[in-house]
This record gives structure tokens, sequence and C-alpha cells, in this order.
């Protein structure tokens, strides 16, 4: 357990830090993503690289996850980051954690086919916690709970963002 007591002890200087300087607590994210052949993509954001591509069903190569098990994948990491956090913090020991996560779409949406009311995203998104603990149960369900009010990427999912979109059209026509 010395990583949850590591994990503790960064958790209560970052909070000091933020306390004392929060500007130190606001970024902005930048990833750029790039078709490098057909819908297959690159995807970097920092010292990170990795790809995303769509089934041959929708046009793709299928050589790489989908941008659905991505976003996915991040809810699931968020939310399993986040309760190990928070176990770490309130010192509640927890052997093993998964989290699952389910989402219904109909794809198509995705393709125009189905009526315009059929939102080409999520439906509905579930997630399931599979824990080994021998802890308390309302211990357990403090660490849920105060995980799932602190987790970006739950909150990213349940609230709408403001999306602005940029357009930059490089060609040789528009030159004069």
């Amino acid at each position: 357990m010395d990583d949850l007591k590591e994990i503790k002890s960064t958790i209560e200087r970052t909070k000091k830090a933020l306390a004392l300087k929060p500007v130190l607590g606001q970024g902005t994210g930048h990833s750029k993503v790039r078709i490098t052949k057909g819908l297959h993509c690159v995807i970097e954001e920092g010292p990170w690289k990795f790809e995303a591509d769509m089934p041959k069903g929708a046009g793709g190569s299928n050589l790489a996850p989908t941008p659905g098990v991505y976003g996915r994948g991040a809810l699931g990491a968020c939310l399993a980051i986040g309760y190990m956090m928070k176990a770490a913090e309130l010192e509640v020991d927890i052997q093993d954690l998964e989290v699952e996560v389910e989402a219904d779409f109909d794809d198509g949406a995705l393709f125009g086919t189905v009526d315009k009311d059929v939102p080409p995203g999520y439906l509905e998104v579930r997630y399931k916690v599979n824990i080994i603990s021998n802890a308390p149960q309302e211990k357990i369900m403090q660490v849920l709970d105060e995980g799932d009010k602190h987790s970006p990427y739950l909150d990213v999912f349940s609230r709408g963002q403001q999306c602005i979109r940029t357009v930059q059209i490089n060609s040789d026509k528009n030159k004069p």
C-alpha cells in the first residue's frame, strides 16, 4: 500500500498548492488529429501518439480503435483513477477496482438514415463499478460518490460544453 501513501501525499501537496495559487490548476489541453489514409488518423498530444480508425462497414480500415472506444475508455479510466485517488485520500483499502462502461447508439444517425431527432452521439451511457474491498460499505460508497463528484470526464459526459469551430482553408485557388 506504499502506492496509496504516495498518492495521498501527492494529492495533499497538490491541494495545498492549488489553494495558495488557483491558477496552477488552469490550463488548456491541445490534441492534433491528422487523417493519414481513408478514415485512419493519428492523434498527438505532447509526447503521446496513438491512432483511431473506423470499422470496414463504416468505410474505415479497422486498423485501430474507433473514437467511441477512446471516449468510453476515457470515461472509465477517469472514474477508476478518481476512485483510487479518493480511496488513497480517505485511506479506504481497495484491493481491486474495475469500471465497465456501456453506451447505446444508433449509427443510423451517423449515416443520416434515421429520424432527424435521433442524435448521432450516445443515447445513454452506463457504468458499473466492480470493487474488491473489506472496507465498510459506507466508506466505499463515500469513495465512489466523491470520485463521481470530482470526475472531469463524468462531467464532460454529463454536461454539455460549448464547442467552437474555427476553419483555416489553404488552397492555391484562393491566392491572388
